[in-house]
């Protein structure tokens, strides 16, 4: 517990220091990177790069042990026809899917990603945060995606939503924690910037924009926000932080954009799986689609790829 005082200490002073978003010089910026021109053979290195880091996700009332078998079968084979392309990252699904998904996985690489924490409103008591992501670890999740407490950080019970990010960690024990941030109700880029600080400094070892319920979600200036967060605690402490931009990416032009914003802000080391995921299904068959175009010639119709 005093480890993690110290931790709220060093973030209150950050607080304190935290400089305003240019939300005009943020708007800037994006647009420099979404004109940026890609050489047709970084443009397949991005593709493929791309694939690696996306979480197939499967996150609804009606999921079933089929569903998500099907969908840990995609993250393993991606396109068969293709000789040589990667995995994904990790499917992630609810804490009672981890089970399934884990045996399914097996021996493949993918990891296993679970929300927990009352996703996606995140209303509910602490202790129940706590036995769901619990339960979660111990049915053998790698990753836990969590989501803030929105209504305690918006009335300003920064403490509050500090100590439990801290707990929900404590709860990980060995599995990697992406913090959920949930922007489109944050309403605005200066709160952007207060949460990411906030969630970095109590433990988080991943900042994440959106559960994929909430629009807008991960707009390229949300993500840049939260990008340089990362980069200010990276420059002050050396400790690397991952991102992981989710909902609304669905296209390669889009991925390929926040590739090369990545680059530009954090560097090349964050351009693994390790440090970078995209929390966007359908992105896959897109990615697929223009892979398979500049291989072949000729589009591929999606109705030759699983939607899941």
């Amino acid at each position: 517990m005093k480890k993690n005082q110290d931790k709220k200490n060093r973030f209150q002073l950050e607080y304190l220091n935290s400089p305003a978003v240019d939300k005009v010089g943020v708007e800037e910026r994006v647009a420099r990177f979404q004109t940026r021109s890609i050489k047709d053979a970084s443009k397949m290195q991005g593709l493929k790069m791309a694939l690696n880091m996306i979480d197939l996700t499967t996150l609804e009332g009606k999921d079933t042990h089929g569903k998500v078998k099907q969908m840990c079968y995609k993250a393993q084979h991606l396109h068969d026809v293709l000789p040589g392309l990667p995995s994904v990252a990790a499917v992630c699904v609810y804490p009672s899917m981890v089970k399934i998904a884990k045996k399914e996985v097996a021996g493949s690489g993918v990891n296993v990603a679970s929300v927990s924490t009352a996703f996606p409103s995140g209303q509910a008591p602490l202790e129940v945060k706590i036995t769901d992501t619990k339960f979660a670890v111990d049915e053998g999740a790698d990753e836990i995606d969590m989501v803030i407490s929105r209504g305690k950080f918006l009335s300003g019970e920064y403490n509050y939503v500090f100590d439990e990010i801290a707990m929900i960690k404590e709860a990980c024990g060995k599995a990697r924690l992406k913090v959920i941030l949930e922007t489109g109700e944050l309403a605005t880029l200066d709160n952007v910037r207060k949460a990411s600080d906030l969630a970095i400094y109590a433990g988080a070892d991943f900042i994440k924009t959106s559960t994929g319920k909430i629009q807008p979600a991960a707009t390229m200036q949300v993500t840049y926000t939260m990008l340089m967060a990362i980069k200010d605690y990276y420059d002050k402490t050396g400790i690397m932080i991952g991102m992981k931009p989710a909902g609304g990416i669905s296209t390669s032009k889009l991925a390929l954009h926040n590739l090369v914003m990545v680059k530009e802000v954090l560097g090349s080391a964050w351009l693994t799986n390790e440090w970078f995921r995209f929390g966007a299904s359908s992105l896959a068959n897109d990615v697929l689609m223009q892979i398979m175009k500049a291989e072949t010639g000729v589009y591929q119709s999606s109705d030759y790829f699983s939607i899941d």
